[in-house]
């Protein structure tokens, strides 16, 4: 037998143990390296979805996180983006069963944003724009922060609160890191979201383009109150630090 083919025998029954032994390895011997590498990975998913993991019996979520282990093909050993990949799987491969909220992937989504956003790193060289500065200088959002859209109410679940049904209309959230370098929720209207997600997208902008893309999303609307709405709007954006400049 090839030296790799030995390789995959090992590796195939540390991910599932109900599969036929390795060539001249005791059932005690390996259970000790199961038990290490899926521990390792159940900890990383627990840890990154501490909420959703909390809604479940702990054999229910052993099953996922198994489900997860042995049928997710994982590259990586990083916190954050086996975090992802646990994400990435729910979307993707995961056949949803009884004991599964409704709301299982959105919440999911959810507490995966908080983790990216905690450990987010600086890409670009933004500073803190002053209120005086909104209409003269380049509008970014901070690489800190995300947009977010969610039709349950993803933010208050726990034990106690778990919805059924979807909101009649959808949450707009903005998941940024603050000056104090926590984590922070930020509740917005439907057209606050709007304009984030266009600096986000666009990743520099300025203050008339802004107003010219929101004259012709909304032609029924004054220009001025425009002006003034979005003004406004970017203030308070520009205080949390969450749109800034470069």
């Amino acid at each position: 037998m090839q030296f790799i083919d030995v390789q995959n025998e090992f590796m195939a029954f540390i991910r599932d143990p109900s599969r036929p032994l390795p060539a001249g390895m005791t059932e005690k011997r390996m259970k000790v390296y199961s038990e290490l590498f899926f521990n390792n990975v159940h900890n990383f998913v627990s840890s990154g979805f501490p909420v959703l993991k909390s809604l479940y019996e702990e054999e229910d979520w052993n099953v996922i996180v198994r489900d997860f282990f042995i049928n997710h093909d994982c590259h990586t050993p990083i916190f954050a983006e086996i975090a992802e990949e646990f994400l990435v799987f729910l979307q993707t491969r995961y056949q949803t069963k009884d004991t599964d909220p409704a709301f299982m992937l959105e919440l999911a989504h959810y507490e995966w944003l908080e983790l990216v956003v905690s450990i987010a790193q600086s890409r670009r060289n933004l500073e803190p724009l002053s209120v005086d500065d909104i209409t003269e200088k380049p509008l970014c959002l901070s690489d800190f922060a995300r947009i977010a859209q969610y039709s349950y109410d993803v933010q208050h679940i726990d034990e106690d609160y778990q919805p059924s049904e979807p909101l009649e209309v959808p949450a707009f959230f903005c998941v940024f890191r603050d000056k104090q370098e926590e984590v922070r929720f930020l509740s917005l209207t439907p057209l606050t979201a709007q304009v984030l997600s266009y600096i986000e997208q666009a990743e520099t902008t300025n203050y008339d383009e802004l107003v010219a893309w929101l004259a012709g999303v909304y032609p029924q609307m004054e220009k001025e109150n425009i002006q003034q709405g979005c003004l406004q709007l970017l203030t308070q954006m520009v205080e949390k630090e969450i749109v800034m400049t470069q």
